[in-house]
């Protein structure tokens, strides 16, 4: 896994737009002004935002993801070696909550995603 595969699924996610908010090599991805996934500058995966601390705390405690260091309990970190297809649906299931929780309007504006 690397920032190409995670640019690969969150490219086409309607509205998804990368940036480097604090510099040194962050990748941001955001819908909505919102960040659903990010890679920071140590380069060591991804990290997601799940449904709650609880969903969190079972995916650190299973071994499918660490704590994401400098984000709240409900994030989580996809290793780099994580599992492609489990990678993959964390990112979008991410992107659906932080989507999720835009206003009306904003929700509205964005084109329906692709299952």
């Amino acid at each position: 896994m690397s920032r190409a595969f995670v640019q690969s699924v969150c490219e086409p996610l309607p509205g998804a737009e990368v940036s480097d908010p604090w510099g040194g090599g962050h990748d941001a991805w955001k819908v909505g002004g919102k960040m659903f996934a990010c890679i920071g500058a140590m380069d060591q995966g991804v990290a997601v935002k799940t449904a709650d601390t609880d969903f969190a705390q079972m995916m650190i405690e299973a071994g499918d993801a660490l704590r994401a260091p400098y984000f709240h309990k409900s994030w989580v970190l996809l290793p780099w070696g994580s599992d492609e297809a489990l990678m993959r649906d964390r990112i979008i299931i991410s992107y659906d909550i932080v989507r999720a929780g835009l206003t009306k309007k904003a929700q509205a504006a964005l084109a329906p995603r692709a299952e």
